[in-house]
């Protein structure tokens, strides 16, 4: 069964949003979402570390793609939240779509967000 997603405009084009490894916050439908730009492609995670809560906004990105929590320097990877560096976590990630009207983040469809 393929996810369903509700979509939601956070900026008007993608210079907007990020510029080249640089990470900001945006508020999605009353959520906090990261957004970065990495080799001149968007991508959205959450604003919070799975492992102990660490604003990801204060983290940096690295040489390879992975986001990289300023906490304990756990790394994850942008396209997949996979953890890179072995600890057994997963941060979430969010589609991230550019159209001729804006750039849109989908938050998957559930019981509380239809």
């Amino acid at each position: 069964m393929a996810k369903e997603y509700n979509w939601h405009r956070v900026a008007e084009a993608d210079d907007l949003l990020a510029a080249e490894s640089v990470i900001t916050v945006q508020d999605v439908n009353g959520k906090k979402i990261c957004v970065t730009r990495y080799q001149d492609q968007l991508y959205a995670f959450a604003h919070k570390c799975p492992h102990a809560g660490a604003h990801m906004n204060d983290g940096y990105i690295d040489a390879t793609g992975n986001v990289v929590c300023p906490l304990h320097r756990y790394k994850f990877a942008l396209r997949n939240g996979y953890n890179t560096s072995g600890e057994g976590f997963y941060l979430k990630t969010y589609p991230i779509e550019t159209r001729p009207d804006g750039i849109f983040i989908g938050m998957e469809k559930g019981w509380f967000n239809w």
